[in-house]
């Protein structure tokens, strides 16, 4: 519990109507701050009952006519080595009146102050936080862009023996699942994706198979290229880009890279966007001759015990 006039719950499943309180502020949150500070799995993360370790922490404060939701936090805890991952997030209207600090306290109690947190965009505010609950950042994620209008590439060139096709829902799910976990084995987020996983993203109303190209060699999948539309903002995402460890080094990231950009310039969006790890210096490079440049950057901290 909090102060008085505050009120914090923790819990392993949130019910329908609760989570679609969330995500009203969490919607609310990213009008104010430009992007939303709970990311895509997150999100997910709301919708289908309970998640192996997932902890919802929700704080209520009084209102004029009822209890209102003031604050939302999400613990995930399913990394057999690195401290439990949050994310977290202050109504607009709430804010500074220590509802983030209660609401960060109570992740660092939940996570028995083993804690990673998202900061996404990097605000000042977040910063400050991360500072006041001890917290030292020791990630920096990169989103970068670039634009897609005449698009200049050269013609994709794939490795001898290797041919492109568009990904076959249901029939291509466990190959590519294969190849995806071990493509990320050092990347926990993205390489413990789970059927469930897939099956979340192939349900929203973003997925198109037409956009998610697959690379294959004697019938093995050796690589991927998901791509992704967000329709609003008029941006192409290179959502997941993949190569198995055995195919690495030959030009078929770039290849895959490259048709994807193709793809999504295709479908007539000015932009393209990706995100990469600011201490990737290699991807970073390869991205940057590909015309992409910094446009944000999401910051991770850990407690450091």
């Amino acid at each position: 519990m909090g102060r008085v006039g505050r009120r914090i719950q923790v819990v392993d499943e949130i019910a329908p109507e609760t989570a679609a309180a969330v995500v009203d502020l969490i919607e609310r949150a990213a009008r104010t701050d430009g992007q939303p500070a709970v990311s895509e799995q997150g999100r997910l993360q709301l919708r289908g009952g309970r998640r192996p370790g997932v902890r919802h922490v929700l704080v209520y404060a009084p209102g004029a006519e009822a209890e209102e939701l003031v604050a939302y936090g999400q613990l995930e805890d399913t990394d057999p080595v690195e401290a439990p991952a949050a994310e977290l997030v202050v109504h607009p209207g709430h804010r500074g009146r220590g509802h983030g600090r209660a609401l960060g306290g109570e992740l660092l109690e939940q996570s028995g102050r083993r804690l990673r947190v998202w900061a996404h965009g990097g605000h000042p505010a977040a910063r400050h936080l991360a500072q006041t609950l001890g917290l030292t950042m020791f990630r920096e994620l990169r989103q970068m862009r670039r634009p897609l209008t005449d698009l200049e590439l050269p013609e994709p060139v794939f490795p001898e023996g290797v041919s492109v096709r568009t990904f076959q829902p249901g029939t291509d799910d466990a190959a590519w699942l294969e190849v995806n976990a071990e493509a990320f084995a050092h990347h926990p987020e993205q390489g413990a994706l789970t059927q469930r996983d897939l099956d979340d993203r192939k349900a929203e109303a973003w997925f198109d198979s037409k956009g998610f190209f697959l690379a294959e060699k004697e019938g093995r999948l050796v690589g991927f290229h998901w791509t992704k539309v967000h329709a609003d903002e008029g941006l192409g995402e290179v959502y997941v880009l993949g190569v198995r460890p055995g195919a690495q080094g030959g030009g078929l990231g770039k290849a895959l890279t490259s048709i994807g950009l193709r793809h999504l310039a295709a479908e007539g969006l000015p932009t393209a966007m990706l995100y990469v790890d600011a201490d990737n210096a290699a991807a970073v490079s390869v991205y940057e001759r590909m015309g992409f440049a910094t446009h944000e950057t999401d910051l991770m901290y850990r407690s450091e015990t």
